[in-house]
């Protein structure tokens, strides 16, 4: 990995003016989650100039985020309704995005609702927006960049605790499939792939070049792997940010996502109709081995098995 560690200059706005800054999540059910959220940007040492929540499929999140204390001097709150394959987690980015540049946001930060944000995480996104990444003169690249910091998993809370605590947060760790940034401000990735839309910073106007995520994609899977592929079919750069934690609160999960399997077969298929691999290796090998789906055809094609498509109907 190529590390950077000069701080550089901070961007600024239309007017020499300081940029502003949206974090961008989406939501469905998890209604402590969002609020521990807010919590944790309220509490940080930059507040978001935009707050922008994607309720997909969830009417309760809207009056949620009105009763609550604000977290930025701008906040929306989108209907999101659910796609034909299930919540349309790229879309609704794309709206969010859209909302956010529209109330004049430059800088768009995306954490999805189980994260909590660190102390420095906004600080430190809208910081390397703004630094000249490529070390060789002033101002930054043509090519897109994406910074993303660490994500820290935490175990389920204790016995009666309602909030995850300081404590807990400072005894977490890194998850160990990531590179983490130590040593410098940032450190280059090698492999774009292990782009990870949990917690991940990028300007507008790169963001807008990218056209933002494939909303062809809908339901669970794959469109993370995608948009990373375009940044680096653009040329662009995905960096590990130090000092920009975001702290992913404990859920019960499937492994492999049985449920999602519908989902993670069908945008694997559209994932190698573009790129002519497979994405999600790891569970597709792991459904082939349970008898759920089959790879046939050229160019080949996963399809639900029997025993898939009772799962599919169970779901």
């Amino acid at each position: 990995m190529t590390a950077a560690a000069l701080p550089g200059a901070a961007l600024e706005g239309t007017g020499g003016l300081p940029l502003r800054v949206a974090v961008i999540t989406l939501a469905h059910g998890r209604h402590d989650h969002l609020m521990a959220q807010m919590a944790g940007l309220r509490s940080g040492t930059r507040a978001p100039d935009v707050y922008v929540v994607a309720a997909m499929d969830d009417d309760e999140i809207a009056p949620l985020v009105a009763a609550a204390a604000p977290v930025a001097a701008a906040t929306d709150v989108l209907s999101v309704a659910r796609g034909r394959h299930g919540l349309p987690l790229a879309s609704a980015r794309n709206a969010a995005a859209a909302a956010a540049s529209g109330a004049g946001a430059q800088v768009l930060v995306f954490l999805d609702v189980d994260c909590v944000p660190g102390p420095d995480l906004v600080a430190r996104y809208l910081t390397e927006c703004g630094r000249d990444v490529t070390g060789d003169g002033p101002g930054r690249p043509a090519s897109p960049q994406v910074f993303s910091g660490a994500v820290h998993y935490l175990p389920p809370r204790g016995p009666g605790k309602e909030r995850y605590t300081a404590t807990d947060l400072a005894a977490s760790t890194p998850h160990p499939a990531r590179p983490v940034a130590t040593a410098a401000y940032r450190v280059a990735a090698t492999d774009l792939r292990l782009f990870w839309s949990l917690s991940f910073a990028i300007t507008a106007t790169d963001w807008t070049a990218l056209g933002g995520f494939d909303d062809g994609y809908e339901g669970y899977g794959g469109e993370d792997t995608d948009f990373a592929m375009r940044v680096d079919r653009a040329h662009g750069a995905l960096w590990w940010v130090r000092g920009a934690p975001a702290y992913h609160q404990h859920h019960p999960v499937e492994n492999p996502p049985v449920r999602h399997l519908g989902d993670i077969i069908r945008n694997s298929n559209r994932f190698h109709e573009r790129w002519g691999v497979f994405p999600m290796e790891g569970w597709l090998s792991a459904f082939e081995a349970e008898g759920l789906i089959t790879l046939g055809g050229s160019p080949p094609v996963w399809r639900l098995a029997e025993a898939g498509r009772r799962s599919a109907r169970s779901d």
